[in-house]
């Protein structure tokens, strides 16, 4: 089994939590949330840009034309999420954050994959993943007790 795709899902997922914190910081010193994501995506716009020189990644001519409109919105969704987890990051928690955003994430994720939507396989709703589901909601709750 090819276990790549999976370690490095939890590194990103490692690596939003680091994020939460560094960003909160920027906005602390900042003291604007808005800024502060600009921040963010402009670091992040300019390492991008970087390796995509480095790696001589190309665009196809009129590609961005063939995108469909919903999906442009992706970075929208990106955007708030800076912004919502710089807020209130502080206030919930490292641990209660990425309780919830899981827990947020995993729910969208069973309709997605039911529908097979966006993009991606369809996978229907079965009990093991309802339990999955309700297992991680327990365990948020535990996550969130203090």
């Amino acid at each position: 089994m090819n276990f790549w795709p999976h370690l490095l899902a939890v590194l990103v997922g490692a690596g939003l939590t680091l994020q939460v914190g560094m960003n909160a910081t920027v906005r602390q010193v900042i003291d604007s949330p808005l800024v502060a994501t600009i921040v963010n995506f402009c670091v992040g716009l300019a390492a991008l840009a970087l390796l995509a020189v480095a790696t001589g990644a190309r665009v196809t001519p009129g590609s961005a034309a063939m995108v469909p409109g919903w999906a442009w919105l992706g970075g929208l969704l990106g955007a708030g999420y800076v912004v919502v987890t710089i807020l209130v990051g502080p206030r919930l928690g490292a641990a209660a954050l990425v309780a919830l955003t899981l827990s947020g994430q995993m729910l969208a994720a069973l309709v997605v994959d039911h529908y097979g939507a966006i993009g991606f396989p369809q996978s229907p709703i079965t009990a093991s993943r309802l339990l999955g589901t309700a297992l991680l909601v327990a365990g948020v709750l535990l996550v969130m007790r203090r």
